[in-house]
């Protein structure tokens, strides 16, 4: 598991058809940020072999997300913030694809992954 200062990772929380998921997240208040975040996760190797990373967050300027190849799972992760009130902390949702496709499986695994991050807080 990355140790990288201020952030918490929950690693192996969910896995389905060789798709394996992880959830990262942590203080943040702009994209600059946000993508550092991703970046400094990504120096594990294990993490920079990852398929995508999926990242929502809330600032005092609206709200930001980047799909890293999901389509759509930014926007999920930002619904959820929204929901739960928390601005200023990313939620990043890791994914390393295991060879079969999820279809709509997947938008539930990231619902997951928020709810088992947003649990631990």
């Amino acid at each position: 598991m990355p140790k990288t200062a201020g952030m918490k990772t929950l690693d192996n929380i969910i896995s389905d058809r060789g798709s394996k998921y992880a959830v990262t997240g942590g203080a943040c208040t702009s994209e600059t940020e946000a993508r550092a975040m991703v970046a400094a996760l990504c120096k594990t190797r294990k993490f920079a072999k990852a398929t995508h990373h999926s990242w929502g967050l809330i600032t005092a300027e609206g709200p930001l997300k980047a799909d890293d190849g999901e389509a759509g799972a930014g926007m999920v992760i930002v619904r959820m913030l929204e929901r739960e009130g928390l601005k200023d902390h990313v939620v990043i949702v890791t994914r390393w694809f295991g060879g079969k496709h999820l279809g709509g499986d997947r938008f539930r695994h990231i619902q997951e992954a928020v709810r088992i991050y947003l649990a631990d807080l």
